[in-house]
C-alpha cells in the first residue's frame, strides 16, 4: 500500500505539474502524481482540483487543466480561519467540542473535513459549536494541540 501524501504537499505538487506541462485529463494528472510517488484516489484528486480553483480550458488539441494566475501555493484553510474564529476546545473520550465566534463553526468544520486528519471520524457543526468525533480517545490531546497551534494559542 502506498502511503497517502499530506494534503498540502500533494496540492503543491499538483500545482507544479500543471505549471510545467499541458495536462488533458485528471487521469493523466493522477499518473503524473503517481510518477512523483503520490498515489491519489480519483475522488481526492477531484476535490483537490476543485479546492485549488484549477480550471479546464479548450484549445485546438481538445482541452487542458490550468492554474489561474491568482492561485499561488495552497494555503491551508484552517490556517486562515482558526486565528480569527477559534475560541477553544474541550473534550471527553472520543468527542471534542470546538467553540467558535458566531458563524465560524460551519467553515471551520468544512476545513477540518478537507484536511482529512486521520484522527477525525467526522464533524457536526452548528453556528458557533462543532462536535468533532475522533477515531480513538487517545487522539484527543493531539487534535486539541493541533487546533491551538493553528489558531495561534
Amino acid at each position: 500500500m502506498t502511503r497517502r501524501p499530506p494534503k498540502l504537499q500533494r496540492q503543491s505538487t499538483l500545482l507544479d505539474i500543471l505549471r510545467e506541462e499541458r495536462i488533458p485529463s485528471q487521469e493523466v494528472l493522477r499518473e503524473r502524481l503517481a510518477a512523483r510517488g503520490m498515489d491519489v484516489a480519483q475522488a481526492t484528486l477531484s476535490r483537490d482540483v476543485r479546492e485549488l480553483g484549477v480550471i479546464k480550458l479548450p484549445d485546438e488539441e481538445g482541452s487542458y487543466y490550468t492554474v489561474p494566475a491568482d492561485v499561488t501555493d495552497p494555503t491551508p484553510t484552517l490556517t486562515r480561519l482558526l486565528p480569527a474564529l477559534y475560541l477553544g476546545a474541550e473534550g471527553v473520550d472520543n468527542l471534542l467540542v470546538i467553540k467558535t465566534l458566531t458563524g465560524g463553526a460551519q467553515p471551520i468544520a468544512v476545513a477540518i473535513d478537507w484536511e482529512e486528519w486521520p484522527e477525525v471520524l467526522g464533524t457536526i457543526a452548528g453556528d458557533d459549536t462543532i462536535l468533532l468525533i475522533l477515531r480513538n480517545t487517545s487522539h484527543l490531546p493531539t487534535v486539541i494541540a493541533r487546533l491551538e497551534e493553528l489558531a495561534g494559542f
